[in-house]
């Protein structure tokens, strides 16, 4: 069962740094290096310098690169004040409030320590890949540092919201710490160290599954970092290290949403709309949209209502044709032996569907480049409109949902990368787990 347990957090001091709002960043992986740039020019005490340091070239070395600097700055500002530490072991409800596709939410989960065990073994399950370079790179993070400074990203089953209306009740009143990101989305948190709220959140929280949304890589290099101290025969029982940092967040939540993924292909061979019927045609109903990038979004909205993972479209930049491209029964079969080895479920995807048996198997296009990951279709006909890359296919794809997500990582399988985008991101810097 998953263990979960509140923990003295780390926080910034607002009488020494000012505003969170400055302080604060999005996730390592998906800071750009023009963004690095300006989160160190926004506040000498950002959590980029923490979460992704500078590497300096012709400088760097065993004794000093951007893991020790990082422990250097952890260490320097814990002594001056700039981070202080909770004086009670606490849980910290996390709201955030945005805009997506014209409609405000707000999503509301808490933040504790989730007990690190490896996949396979307990009640966490992960539903997507992870490759080991930024496994390797969050682990050197961490053994230097011995702090968890990003949220790992879980979902719980909760239909009646019994947990989270706990830790509403008990924040009633309380004012609470507030940070804006760059896409204006506001953050919120409250501390909740009442042991009688956090005892009832615990127990309630014990025999439910936890689905990784987002984190994958940090998930695993905690559970590294616990193996590691295991071996080094440092690993007690209350050790800080069992535990990593995570948001959790109902699956019920109406705040939850799940965001597409969809995918410009680069370097490929250039398709018209007759190369699909000729490669395509025996396994899916082809239509035309229309001609021309800005279709983008008459071929969004029909996949919309479709609402079937079966349904995506294909741009061929040879013709400037969008095309509507629909799995038959015949298509599904073919699925079902490109991909035998395979959960149904998972054939049953979207993204598995246009990479295995689309783009694979009937293009011919295996091991081809990385594609570009675009959220929004305004952004896919920006890309296609732009000058500085050409992409001879694009694709709009349906997202995974919530329930496909806990059915697939429930049988173990992992669903190909960029199947989901949970939005908005969780913020960095509100609170750090230490882990020593």
């Amino acid at each position: 069962m998953p263990n979960i347990q509140p923990f003295q957090g780390l926080r910034y001091n607002l009488a020494q740094v000012g505003s969170l709002s400055d302080v604060v960043a999005p996730p390592y992986d998906v800071i750009s290096p023009e963004e690095q740039d300006e989160l160190y020019a926004k506040h000498p005490n950002n959590v980029v310098r923490l979460i992704l340091n500078k590497i300096q070239p012709g400088v760097d070395d065993e004794i000093n690169n951007r893991y020790t600097r990082s422990a250097r700055e952890l260490k320097d500002w814990k002594a001056s004040g700039v981070l202080v530490k909770e004086p009670r072991p606490s849980l910290y409800v996390y709201h955030q409030i945005f805009t997506a596709q014209g409609k405000e939410y707000t999503r509301k989960g808490f933040m504790c320590g989730c007990e690190a065990t490896p996949f396979g073994e307990g009640m966490v399950f992960p539903h997507e890949l992870t490759m080991s370079g930024p496994k390797a790179d969050r682990l050197m993070l961490t053994t230097t540092c011995k702090t968890n400074f990003s949220q790992i990203f879980g979902l719980y089953p909760d239909a009646d919201n019994e947990v989270q209306n706990i830790l509403e009740s008990a924040i009633i009143g309380m004012t609470p710490l507030e940070a804006t990101d760059k896409n204006g989305v506001l953050n919120r948190m409250w501390i909740v160290d009442d042991q009688e709220v956090i005892a009832k959140v615990v127990e309630l929280m014990g025999p439910k599954p936890i689905f990784i949304a987002d984190g994958h890589h940090r998930y695993e290099t905690a559970c590294n970092y616990r193996k590691q101290l295991r071996e080094q025969g440092v690993l007690t029982t209350d050790h800080p290290a069992n535990h990593v940092l995570m948001v959790c967040v109902a699956m019920e939540d109406p705040g939850l949403i799940v965001l597409p993924t969809h995918r410009l292909f680069r370097n490929v061979p250039e398709f018209t709309q007759a190369d699909l019927h000729e490669k395509l045609g025996e396994y899916f109903r082809i239509s035309t949209v229309g001609e021309g990038v800005n279709v983008a979004r008459k071929a969004w909205a029909l996949i919309e209502m479709q609402n079937d993972q079966g349904t995506m479209a294909l741009f061929t930049a040879k013709d400037g044709k969008w095309n509507l491209i629909q799995l038959t029964d015949k298509g599904r079969e073919k699925m079902a032996e490109v991909a035998a080895d395979h959960h149904p479920e998972w054939r049953e995807l979207g993204v598995a569907v246009l990479h295995s048996l689309v783009i694979d198997t009937l293009l011919g296009l295996k091991g081809h480049d990385k594609p570009k990951y675009v959220h929004d279709v305004a952004e896919v006909e920006a890309d296609l409109k732009g000058t500085d890359e050409r992409f001879p296919l694009a694709a709009l794809v349906m997202p995974a949902t919530v329930q496909q997500i806990q059915e697939l990582s429930m049988v173990r399988e992992r669903m190909p990368a960029k199947s989901t985008y949970f939005y908005p991101k969780l913020i960095t810097g509100f609170v750090f787990k230490p882990l020593e």
